[in-house]
């Protein structure tokens, strides 16, 4: 199965080399743990537990992993591909109240974990496993989420068996593959 490592923020952007996206993170406060580019997508990496929820400059990772798409960066691109960014965190889900609600931000230290943004806007997310992902934003991966019994009216796999979909990996399966995203910093 695939899997992110252990409390890791991993950020996959479409339209910016490596060292002006580890540049744009650094200059906010983010400085990179790991990155590289392949398969067409640039990705950088921070380690969740040391990435304080603030930042000077108020934006969490999970946020600038979103707002590098939008005008404030566009002069910054370098490369061909529009700007497109996922981002994905290995962090526990929400526990908050509020966590279970997709349309109320959750707390900074637990960012949703999977977010897809284009032109500023996060335009899908959710948590991923234990039935996370029907409390989503957004319609993209719907119809793969469906067709593997994630979502939906009919999931049966997770009556039969308790650990179907464990952790989100068949869920992060689906978006590594919907994207073409790279195996490193993705374990397989």
């Amino acid at each position: 199965m695939i899997q992110l490592a252990p409390h890791t923020y991993a950020t996959f952007c479409k339209g910016m080399s490596l060292p002006t996206l580890s540049t744009v993170f650094a200059e906010a406060g983010h400085p990179v743990t790991a990155g590289g580019r392949s398969a067409g997508w640039t990705w950088v990496t921070h380690d969740a537990r040391s990435e304080p929820p603030s930042e000077s400059d108020g934006f969490s990772v999970s946020d600038l992993a979103s707002y590098v798409t939008g005008f404030r960066y566009e002069d910054r691109a370098d490369l061909a591909e529009p700007l497109e960014t996922v981002f994905l965190a290995s962090t526990p889900a929400c526990a908050c109240e509020h966590g279970q609600n997709y349309m109320v931000p959750h707390c900074e230290a637990h960012p949703f974990q999977f977010v897809h943004s284009r032109g500023g806007f996060q335009e899908t997310y959710f948590n991923l496993g234990d039935r996370r992902e029907s409390r989503r934003m957004g319609d993209l991966l719907v119809r793969e989420l469906l067709d593997a019994g994630i979502v939906g009216r009919d999931t049966p796999a997770y009556e039969t068996d308790p650990g179907f979909n464990a952790g989100g990996r068949l869920t992060l399966r689906i978006i590594a593959d919907h994207f073409g995203l790279p195996s490193p910093p993705l374990l397989v």
